[in-house]
Formats: structure tokens, C-alpha cells, sequence
């Protein structure tokens, strides 16, 4: 497990497949819509995400984490790059969005991830690559997704969704 992942990783059950754990988190920001309606433009402090930004940062997250996945199991030997979070939310319209199209955006996202996992072989799943320096495989990136969509629920039940309970 690559280190600096291995704060999302954790999250994950250590008994659950990743394919598994991906179809059973997807609809995991749809369940707390109605929640996320009421506090959608809520910032906890003044350079603090929204939860768009944060739900659009996911989306943008798992689609760099599969791209990452896919050019690995496929060979790809060249050192994929790092991103800078902060920059890709400064760059998105998430809060000119509704909510709706982002849940909807994620969900077709989340369904092309579990179709691009379920494409791989046990064998590419293992295939180290390296991204921004850091040996990884697509069973790790795939972990990662997994973990990661789980930090940012835990954030907006912990900073967000205790505004209105």
C-alpha cells in the first residue's frame, strides 16, 4: 500500500473485494441528498470546500485514480503525474451546479469505474507502476477510490451534516 494512501485505504473494510466495495458506496452521497440540499453552499470556514466542491473533487479524484488504474494494467511504463487538488477545485463550476447533476455525474463515474475494475485481469490488478514517484497498483488505486469517497463522507457527516441534526 502506497503511504500516502494508505489514510484512505484504512477506511475500507479489510474483508470487502474492491469490486464489491465500490458497487456498495455508490450511492452513498444519494442517500444523504436531502441533507446535502440544506447545506450544499456551507463552507465550515472561509477556504473550505462546499460539499459540491467536495462531491466534484471525488468525482475528479476517482476519474484521475481510474485513468491511473487503466494506463498501468495496460502497461503504460512512463511515471504518471501527481495533481493538485487545490488547483482542480479552483477550476470547476461545481458551485454553479445543482446537486442533482453532480450526484448523477458521480454515479456514471462510479459505474465506469466498476466496469473498468471488473475489465482487469487478477494479473494486471497487481502490475506496479509508478505515480508522482510512488510505486502503486490498480488494486491499490482502486482501494484508494474507495477510501477516499469514504475521508469526505466522514467530513461532511462530521462538519457539514451536524449543522441540521
Amino acid at each position: 500500500m502506497p503511504e500516502f494512501f494508505d489514510r484512505y485505504i484504512k477506511l475500507v473494510d479489510e474483508s470487502i473485494s474492491l469490486l464489491r466495495g465500490l458497487a456498495e458506496t455508490q450511492e452513498a452521497f444519494s442517500d444523504l441528498e436531502d441533507e446535502l440540499v440544506e447545506v450544499q453552499d456551507y463552507r465550515y470556514q472561509p477556504e473550505k470546500w462546499t460539499p459540491r466542491d467536495m462531491l466534484q473533487h471525488v468525482i475528479d479524484n476517482e476519474r484521475i485514480q481510474s485513468y491511473r488504474a487503466l494506463a498501468i494494467a495496460r502497461g503504460e511504463k512512463v511515471t504518471l503525474p501527481g495533481y493538485n487538488e487545490n488547483s482542480y477545485a479552483a477550476n470547476t463550476t461545481a458551485n454553479n451546479r445543482n446537486l442533482d447533476e453532480l450526484l448523477d455525474e458521480f454515479n456514471v463515474v462510479r459505474h465506469s469505474t466498476i466496469l473498468l475494475f471488473d475489465s482487469f485481469s487478477e494479473k494486471q490488478m497487481l502490475i506496479e507502476g509508478i505515480c508522482f514517484e510512488i510505486k502503486v497498483t490498480p488494486l491499490a488505486l482502486g482501494f484508494q477510490i474507495i477510501g477516499h469517497q469514504l475521508h469526505h463522507l466522514n467530513v461532511l457527516k462530521e462538519r457539514y451534516l451536524n449543522l441540521i441534526a
